[in-house]
């Protein structure tokens, strides 16, 4: 019974990170970054991007994706 229920948590963990990561904006720079305009990091967006809609969903990747594998972990050992 219980691996039932965690599995389902599992997989609805998995569904919702999904959605999360498709959310997330597109960092597209690659090379670029390295290049002369790699000092754009100081600007006041990236200074605050925590705050942001883009902070909060890197943020809540990293707390799914952390509850995903120890989820995963735990039924692996049951």
């Amino acid at each position: 019974m219980l691996s039932t229920v965690l599995t389902v948590i599992l997989a609805v963990i998995g569904v919702i990170l999904c959605i999360v990561v498709l959310l997330q904006s597109d960092r597209a720079a690659g090379l670029g970054a390295i290049s002369a305009n790699a000092n754009s990091g100081d600007s006041y967006w990236s200074k605050n991007k925590g705050s942001s809609m883009e902070g909060s969903l890197a943020r809540l990747t990293k707390i799914l994706g952390a509850a995903f594998m120890i989820l995963a972990l735990v039924i692996s050992f049951l």
